[in-house]
């Protein structure tokens, strides 16, 4: 590969990154339903479309990172799961590439979301001091948190639809507008 193309397709990387974080960051930030925000839908994004996996993961990372600086703290315990989880639909664009589709990505994104209420709602659960440590207290808090769930499962969805369906109208919007003449 010539090195000029490499070098135009770092850039190109580099710019959806900057771009990702950006939007993930104000979405973070700006009024929103909760639980509908693109972090996840952006790292799923990412994962399938960067040429550089550690690109596709810092994605979410920085994002939240650079978001919780002006956001109200958590125990770093739950913090730390919530980065971790975050970051698992980066991980599964990465691995899912070969499956192409909206069906393939959409099950990709639904099971992202589930794994994140799972995980974090777990962290909360151990590390809030909110529920008793028991089965009990474990079943409250997602009780608790199943309000939620649909918000951030059709929030996801909703965000995924709108990059790779934006990613799809750059790539093919010329050839339709040409077809349209």
């Amino acid at each position: 590969m010539h090195p000029n193309k490499i070098r135009a397709d770092l850039w190109m990387d580099l710019a959806l990154v900057a771009f990702l974080i950006g939007f993930d960051v104000a979405a973070r930030l700006l009024p929103h339903a909760p639980g509908f925000m693109p972090v996840a839908a952006s790292a799923l994004f990412a994962g399938r479309m960067l040429r550089i996996p550690v690109l596709a993961m810092a994605v979410p990372l920085i994002a939240m990172a650079l978001s919780n600086a002006a956001l109200p703290g958590e125990d770093w315990r739950i913090t730390l799961v919530v980065f971790a989880a975050i970051s698992v639909p980066a991980l599964v664009g990465i691995l899912s590439r070969r499956w192409s589709g909206a069906i393939a990505i959409a099950a990709a994104m639904v099971s992202c979301s589930l794994f994140f209420f799972a995980v974090s709602n777990f962290a909360v659960w151990a590390f809030s001091g909110m529920y008793p440590l028991n089965l009990e207290g474990l079943t409250q808090c997602y009780v608790a948190a199943l309000p939620f769930l649909d918000k951030t499962v059709m929030g996801d969805l909703f965000w995924t639809a709108v990059l790779f369906g934006g990613a799809w109208l750059m790539q093919h919007g010329p050839a339709l507008a040409r077809r349209a003449q």
